[in-house]
């Protein structure tokens, strides 16, 4: 049987037109994005062209968006970059207590540096109180780090309320948009984002391929110093073949969001949930917000199971028991301890993420595969 790929959050395959348009730019356009000949200044447009799209998604300008190799790079730069610009104003930075580990590890490496963070504890659904924000915020406090939507459990935090909190305060606003990127709509306007990450992988670009806004007028030093490149903000020659299929993914996430793709996975999705609910009934727990969570994400617990034992059972099914750079271990998921989920539920949990390649067929199969193996 054909294995059925059910781990989008982990990553994407590369969208088919993306893999043409690379294999084109390498083959056709290796020019240098800095030099002035016919083959620079072509490689040059692709990189602008590319640069305009990646913008025109989440309702930017293009001298707002820098390219980068992907999600963690963008992270740790909007993170690192603004600490060293701002450090003559405060020390104190606020994130959430459910944040990828590429933006918990640039936070804890600033803590030894002397910075203060403050973790903001989520509710059980996994989202942030808006008034905990007000309350922490300090006249030192640089930065608010929050991400638009978790990894694991697909719930949307309310970005457009925490930056108004942060704007009122005078206080930047940097969301982790690797997981809801290309899934939902973002205007970095209405969510009064200052700096906003991409990953490139998690939207059917390839690896090592990213972009981070930076809102035009916001101190943000670079991570990586030396030549003129993206206006002196990063250096090094842009990788103009990736950075053009990030741009081309992200016009064709623009043009399926404008379709009505949102409302697509959601209901793969939710055909999934009444599924296993039809196979367990009380037998499994919903991870996340019934409602504000990414349409393609379905977390959920098997009561009485370890999420492992449960896609060990199933070998056609590719599903993840946590994040993907947490794969392998047996204890619950940290994110799930702190959303208040109890260990032995939080051990049950598996996570099942569409793409825009998932058929209803798939979904069907799935819950077939399910029913044969547990249904006794």
């Amino acid at each position: 049987m054909k294995a059925i790929y059910l781990d989008y959050n982990a990553t994407t395959p590369v969208a088919p037109e993306v893999s043409e348009l690379i294999s084109r730019v390498f083959l056709e356009n290796f020019g240098n994005p800095s030099s002035s000949h016919a083959p620079g200044r072509e490689a040059k447009r692709l990189l602008e062209e590319a640069r305009g799209n990646v913008a025109s998604m989440i309702n930017a300008q293009p001298d707002e968006v820098f390219f980068t190799s992907g999600g963690s790079e963008s992270n740790n730069w909007a993170i690192k970059g603004v600490a060293h610009a701002l450090r003559e104003k405060g020390n104190h930075i606020i994130a959430s207590a459910i944040e990828h580990p590429a933006v918990v590890n640039p936070l804890r490496f600033l803590e030894s540096a002397g910075y203060e963070i403050t973790w903001l504890p989520v509710d059980g659904f996994g989202l942030i109180v808006p008034d905990d924000l007000r309350k922490a915020i300090r006249a030192k406090t640089i930065l608010v780090t929050v991400m638009h939507a978790n990894n694991e459990v697909g719930t949307i935090e309310p970005i457009r309320e925490i930056g108004r909190i942060a704007g009122e305060h005078g206080v930047l606003f940097h969301t982790d948009a690797a997981q809801s990127a290309g899934k939902v709509a973002i205007d970095v306007k209405d969510a009064g984002a200052d700096l906003l990450t991409i990953a490139g992988h998690k939207l059917y670009a390839p690896k090592g391929v990213g972009a981070l806004y930076v809102k035009k007028g916001v101190r943000i030093e670079p991570l990586i110093h030396g030549a003129s490149q993206e206006t002196g903000m990063r250096a090094g020659t842009e990788n103009v073949a990736y950075d053009a299929g990030l741009g081309l993914v992200c016009s064709l996430a623009k043009d399926r969001l404008a379709s009505g793709s949102e409302k697509k996975m959601s209901s793969l999705r939710d055909s999934l949930h009444h599924g296993l609910n039809g196979i367990f009934h009380e037998g499994i727990v919903l991870n996340g917000h019934p409602e504000k969570r990414l349409p393609n994400t379905l977390n959920v617990s098997f009561k009485g199971f370890n999420g492992a034992e449960v896609l060990g059972r199933l070998p056609a099914i590719l599903a993840s028991t946590g994040a993907a750079c947490h794969s392998g271990r047996t204890e619950p998921s940290a994110i799930l301890l702190k959303m208040g989920i109890l260990p032995e539920v939080a051990l049950g949990a598996v996570r099942f993420s569409a793409g825009v390649f998932t058929t209803e067929d798939e979904i069907d199969k799935t819950i077939e595969i399910f029913r044969e193996s547990f249904s006794r």
